[in-house]
């Protein structure tokens, strides 16, 4: 019994290790699969519901209390996630592409919540991690209400969006599973977490790399046409990933003193739950939308992993 935990708890550090690579690797293979892809586009939604109640076992309905004690910080991060940098992706894509599919594309990009990964690299960079569970929790109970608004604020005039059916969608993908794994960390009083977690954890991941490979396949056409629009597409995507991390570094410096917040915000303001967006994208819009949505997979973590440096860098110079 010991020795699978043991083997499973070093499956689950080697493929957190190497998440920026095995992570568009998946893309890769998703493309190349692209049939075998479109036969199983069925099982991401109960993927992705799978990988949100994994998330909630970790987290307890006190994480929602750390919003009294830093009620500002946890508000000014949601604002950044859905108010600054969908403006900047919207100005950005308005700017460089005359496509509108792909506008809508780099705007649910960057609406999605925060990414559930970023816990880990708080814990990591040595950050606050009941302030990055509170804000994890609070920006993906706000999930049906602030995505839906998003888009309908920036392309409901053009494109006719089944409110309903995504609201609904959200709650069972996100809302509800998250709600139940923390129902079931506080009956259990962790004790869930404690037994399973070895064998949860790299099931989660894995569950991951299988949404990715399987919406891969909706945008396999675009990327098997390699042109200069497709590479403009993964230019622009990087360069709104790089400045998402960016102008939280430099935000989290000025505003806080205390470096743990200035980290926590760091990373839950540029991870981002990306999985999310590419369902989305591929059931509710036509396949071209979901192209710079999967294209941020590239790039998160080995972003996440450089500002990781870059602030330690920084915290070492205070």
């Amino acid at each position: 019994m010991k020795e699978g935990v043991q083997m499973l708890n070093k499956l689950n550090h080697f493929i957190q290790r190497w998440m920026p690579i095995l992570t568009p690797l998946s893309l890769v293979v998703g493309v190349i699969l692209e049939d075998i892809g479109q036969h199983l586009l069925f099982l991401v939604a109960w993927l992705f519901a799978f990988m949100t109640l994994v998330s909630g076992l970790k987290m307890n309905f006190r994480d929602v209390k750390v919003f009294t004690k830093y009620p500002k910080t946890i508000l000014f991060t949601i604002a950044f996630l859905h108010i600054l940098m969908p403006l900047w992706a919207y100005g950005l894509s308005q700017w460089v592409f005359d496509d509108h599919l792909l506008m809508i594309g780099f705007i649910l990009s960057v609406a999605v919540p925060t990414g559930v990964t970023s816990v880990i690299w708080v814990t990591i960079g040595r950050g606050n991690i009941p302030l990055c569970l509170a804000i994890i929790l609070i920006d993906t109970l706000l999930a049906p209400i602030i995505m839906p608004a998003l888009l309908h604020l920036f392309v409901g005039e053009t494109i006719q969006i089944d409110t309903m059916s995504l609201i609904m969608d959200l709650i069972w993908m996100i809302v509800l599973p998250s709600l139940l794994g923390i129902v079931i960390n506080e009956v259990s009083k962790g004790q869930i977490q404690r037994k399973y977690g070895a064998v949860l954890a790299p099931l989660s991941k894995l569950c991951l790399f299988g949404v990715i490979m399987i919406n891969s396949s909706a945008i396999a056409p675009y990327l098997k046409n390699i042109n200069s629009e497709l590479a403009l597409v993964i230019g622009i995507v990087f360069a709104l990933a790089v400045s998402g991390y960016l102008i939280a570094f430099i935000i989290g410096y000025i505003v806080w003193k205390d470096r743990t917040i200035a980290t926590t915000f760091l990373f839950t303001a540029g991870m981002r739950n990306i999985a999310v967006g590419v369902i989305i994208a591929t059931t509710y819009f036509p396949a071209k939308v979901a192209m710079p949505v999967v294209f941020g997979m590239l790039f998160q973590q080995i972003l996440a992993s450089v500002f990781n440096k870059l602030n330690e860098r920084q915290v070492t110079k205070v």
